[in-house]
């Protein structure tokens, strides 16, 4: 089978792996606009159920990417006026563009032709081959020449939103909340190596306007921003990639839905097929898991037009409670002045229980572990839980087995060899 992957994100790379993992026979090449080494975006996050997935479909690549990361085991609160609290919970980052050198090379490894600096112009492009699986992101070209037939939605959020990088590393990911004379304006923040944090800003578009973001360029506006967060960046910059191209990185998140999601021998995949807000940072995740449902779906022996069927109905299964816990999330930022004037414990639950699922003994458990000893007690519990799963992990032997329960903060130490 001839297949082309358009768009060398962490969803085309995976999936032309996995494609010649199944087939080694597969005629699998990816094509990317971008030089190679150039990307967009900061880091990037995920959990254990990835990584479980990850080295079940492919345990080189996985060692790989886990060797890489970096990880926490708890969540930090700061806001204007109220006392520093903490969140259970636990997760991996990993700078973009380390994930994506680690895709490539294991994909040419196994003969995937990676081609970079080739964008398709016009319909007259689209390549010619048994299967075109269109990866090419959240404004996919291939997706806009069909949205009549695949019915595209997007439905765009309210609040302003800017991704940064800085060269202060957060202990853990942290959420901040700072008042200004135009409003609340807040961040995301987590390390993804030993020297960098993504920092991810989102205000009221009120607020946006107020602070005059809408007249300053991508430098002024990082300067404004670092100035707003001085006491949360520990005299370090933030960095905005835009500044050495001009223009300003905000955005509005657009929630892209389709109601189908194939076209004879074209295929959606990763955000050219859905999005989700940032504020649960899964998008990573979900593109690598529809990478594998895919390759699940062409590897069987129905025909295409079946297959990509199945691919469709199982990922939009999986994707469902997702999606309606991002929109959730999302709508709890849109509302967060209902909130910031809470006591410190009760409003970094409501952050925390911004899906309103949680039942009374979390928030129990959440006030009990504000104080340093119970908190230290849960979070190794969760580490020797953490451990444990991955000594189970298929293929993971030499790495994780050799493990040990992870350290509280930053870049995890490299596990023992043999």
């Amino acid at each position: 089978m001839r297949i082309n992957c358009v768009g060398g994100g962490p969803a085309g790379l995976y999936f032309a792996v996995l494609a010649k993992l199944a087939d080694p026979a597969h005629e699998v090449t990816v094509l990317e606009r971008n030089p190679a080494g150039v990307t967009w975006g900061w880091g990037v996050v995920f959990w254990d159920d990835l990584l479980d997935d990850l080295f079940r479909y492919d345990p080189v690549s996985a060692r790989r990417i886990w060797d890489a990361s970096c990880q926490w085991d708890e969540y930090r609160v700061r806001a204007t006026g109220k006392a520093v609290t903490h969140l259970a919970g636990y997760g991996f980052s990993l700078g973009r563009k380390v994930l994506l050198d680690i895709l490539t090379q294991r994909a040419t490894e196994l003969g995937v032709e990676v081609r970079h600096l080739d964008e398709l112009t016009d319909e007259s492009d689209l390549p010619d081959a048994d299967l075109v699986v269109a990866c090419d992101g959240a404004g996919s070209r291939i997706r806009e020449r069909y949205a009549e037939h695949f019915g595209t939605d997007i439905e765009v959020g309210r609040n302003k939103y800017i991704w940064l990088g800085t060269p202060h590393v957060f202990k853990t990911f942290t959420f901040g909340f700072e008042r200004t004379e135009a409003g609340w304006i807040w961040y995301h923040a987590y390390p993804f190596n030993a020297e960098t944090s993504t920092f991810i800003v989102e205000c009221a578009p009120e607020t946006w306007t107020a602070l005059g973001f809408d007249n300053l360029d991508a430098r002024a506006g990082a300067a404004r921003l670092q100035e707003i967060f001085a006491a949360h960046l520990g005299g370090q910059p933030l960095i905005d990639h835009r500044a050495e191209v001009g223009g300003t990185g905000w955005l509005n998140f657009r929630r892209l839905t389709n109601q189908r999601w194939d076209h004879g021998n074209v295929v959606l995949m990763g955000d050219a097929a859905h999005t989700t807000h940032f504020a649960i940072g899964s998008g990573t995740k979900l593109a690598i898991q529809d990478a594998m449902a895919l390759a699940d779906a062409v590897s069987s022996e129905d025909e295409l037009a079946v297959a990509l069927e199945r691919y469709e109905h199982r990922r939009k299964a999986a994707l469902a409670p997702l999606q309606r816990a991002a929109k959730a999330s999302s709508e709890w930022f849109e509302r967060v002045t209902d909130y910031v004037d809470l006591p410190a414990k009760q409003f970094s639950y409501a952050l925390s229980d911004r899906r309103g699922e949680y039942p009374m003994w979390r928030y129990l458990l959440h006030v009990a572990t504000q104080s340093a000893i119970p908190r230290t007690l849960l979070r190794w519990t969760l580490s020797a839980r953490r451990w444990s799963r991955a000594r189970r992990r298929p293929g993971a032997s030499r790495t994780t087995q050799a493990g040990r329960p992870p350290q509280r903060y930053g870049v995890r130490p490299r596990p023992a060899k043999g």
